[in-house]
């Protein structure tokens, strides 16, 4: 349970990562 926790979290975590680096090109 606690492994699929994680697991959600890490995806959720480098979504949001990949959208900001999308949305904001120029900074990277």
């Amino acid at each position: 349970m606690l492994d699929l926790i994680l697991g959600v979290a890490t995806a959720v975590g480098l979504a949001l990562y990949l959208i900001h680096v999308l949305c904001r090109p120029e900074r990277y």
